[in-house]
């Protein structure tokens, strides 16, 4: 497992996951937030370790030549 997203890429990715989370979990209601919170785990765990399984499938690097 090559890490395959550049730093910007990272930071953007936990950002929006956390507003994700905290909006799905706190601001909305019932079923759909339930949702929203639970897809904002899947940017902020791809941010965290730097890896995004999609990237991978499609051979797409943001991080440069590493």
């Amino acid at each position: 497992m090559n890490l395959n997203e550049h730093t910007v890429d990272r930071v953007v990715r936990i950002i929006l996951g956390l507003a994700l989370i905290w909006f799905g979990f706190f601001q909305m209601m019932g079923g759909w937030g339930l949702v929203v919170g639970f897809v904002g785990f899947i940017p902020l765990i791809t941010g965290a370790i730097g890896w995004c399984p999609l990237y991978s499938v499609f051979k797409i690097n943001t991080r440069g030549n590493s």
